[in-house]
C-alpha cells in the first residue's frame, strides 16, 4: 500500500471554500431578492392605499357638490324638470382643470378625470309602491302591469315580486312553518323576490326601490313609465308628452294631464307629482389605470339633503368606455 498524496486535504479544504463561498452568496442573494421584494410589495400597498383614499375623498366632494346643487334648486324652484343645473350632466373633465388656477394649466400632479350625473328617481315607478297597509296596491298594481306587458316580462314574475313583498312587509315574525321573507332594500334584490335577471335588466331604466311610498314625478318619468302610471295613455301620446316637456315643462299636475288628455277623475292625484325628493348622484373617477364608481341615493327635504346609502366599486372596463356609457 502507497501512503496518500499529502496535499489531498488541501484540495478538499480549498473545495469546502468555495462550496462555502457559493452558498453564502446564494444565501445573500435570496435575502437581498426577498427584501427588495417586501419592499416592492410594501411600495405597491402604499401607492394603492394612497390612490384609494384620493379618490374617497374625491368622490366624496363629487357629492357634496351635487348635493349643494340640489340643496340651491329647492331654495329656488318648487318644480323639478330636466332643464334644471342638476339635470345636466358632467362629461369626463381632467380635475386639475377645477383645482388650477389657471384654466390651461398642464401640470400633470393630478392625473385624474371625473364625471358625474344626477337622476331623479321619482321619474321611475317605485316597486316599494305595490304594497300599501299590508295589501297590494291596486293602483300601483295596474301600473306595473302595464309596464311589464310593454317589455314583454311575464305577468307571473310581477304577481311574484307582489307576493314576496307582501310577505316582507307583514307585521311581525312569520308564524310556525309559514314561508318568510327578507324585504329587499335596493332594486338589484329584487331577485330575491323571483324576479328573473333578465326581467331585472329589462326594468332597471323604469324601475326603483325608494324606502317610503313616492308619486311619479311627470317631468322626468320617460315615455314607458308615463304610459304605465297614466291609464289610457299609450306609447305614441307619452312620447308627445316627453316632446313637448322638453320645450316647457310642466308647471303642476294639470297641465300634464291636459297633455295627456285626461281628466282629474281619470287618474289618482296622489300618485302623481311634478316634484321630486330622491335622486341618486352617480360619480366617476379615473386615475391612471384605475377606474372608481360610487352611487349614492339622497334624499331632500326642504333644504336638508341627506345620503340615504352609498355603493362604490371599482369597474374592469376600459376607461373611455366607462366615460361614455355614462354620459
Amino acid at each position: 500500500m502507497r501512503p496518500a498524496p499529502l496535499h489531498q486535504p488541501a484540495v478538499r479544504q480549498r473545495g469546502a471554500a468555495i462550496l462555502t463561498a457559493m452558498l453564502t452568496v446564494t444565501l445573500v442573494a435570496t435575502l437581498a431578492t426577498a427584501a427588495l421584494w417586501h419592499q416592492w410589495r410594501a411600495v405597491e400597498v402604499e401607492t394603492a392605499e394612497r390612490s384609494r383614499t384620493q379618490m374617497a375623498w374625491v368622490l366624496t366632494g363629487a357629492l357634496d357638490w351635487a348635493r349643494l346643487i340640489l340643496r340651491e334648486d329647492a331654495r329656488t324652484s318648487a318644480v323639478d324638470h330636466l332643464s334644471e343645473p342638476w339635470a345636466l350632466p358632467l362629461a369626463e373633465a381632467r380635475l386639475s382643470s377645477f383645482l388650477a388656477v389657471d384654466p390651461n394649466n398642464t401640470d400633470d400632479a393630478m392625473d385624474a378625470f371625473l364625471s358625474g350625473q344626477v337622476t331623479d328617481q321619482q321619474g321611475l315607478l317605485n316597486v316599494a309602491n305595490l304594497v300599501e297597509g299590508g295589501e297590494v296596491s291596486g293602483a300601483d298594481y295596474a301600473a306595473f302591469d302595464r309596464l311589464f306587458r310593454q317589455l314583454g316580462i311575464p305577468k307571473s314574475q310581477l304577481d311574484r315580486v307582489a307576493d314576496g313583498l307582501l310577505l316582507a312587509k307583514r307585521p311581525g315574525p312569520p308564524a310556525p312553518g309559514a314561508p318568510g321573507q327578507l324585504s329587499p332594500q335596493r332594486l338589484e334584490q329584487l331577485v330575491w323576490l323571483g324576479l328573473a335577471d333578465s326581467s331585472l335588466q329589462a326594468l332597471r331604466p323604469y324601475v326603483t326601490w325608494l324606502p317610503t311610498r313616492t308619486p311619479v314625478n311627470l317631468n322626468t318619468a320617460p315615455a314607458p313609465v308615463l304610459s304605465a302610471v297614466l291609464p289610457g295613455v299609450d306609447l305614441r301620446l307619452a312620447q308627445q308628452m316627453v316632446t313637448q316637456r322638453a320645450l316647457t315643462h310642466y308647471a303642476n299636475v294639470a297641465q300634464a294631464l291636459e297633455a295627456a288628455k285626461l281628466r282629474a277623475d281619470q287618474v289618482d292625484l296622489a300618485r302623481l307629482a311634478v316634484a321630486s325628493r330622491y335622486f341618486t348622484v352617480r360619480g366617476q373617477l379615473r386615475l391612471g389605470n384605475t377606474v372608481v364608481q360610487e352611487v349614492s341615493l339622497v334624499g331632500r327635504d326642504g333644504t336638508n339633503i341627506s345620503v340615504l346609502w352609498r355603493q362604490r366599486e371599482a369597474l374592469s372596463v376600459p376607461p373611455l368606455a366607462t366615460a361614455a356609457s355614462l354620459q
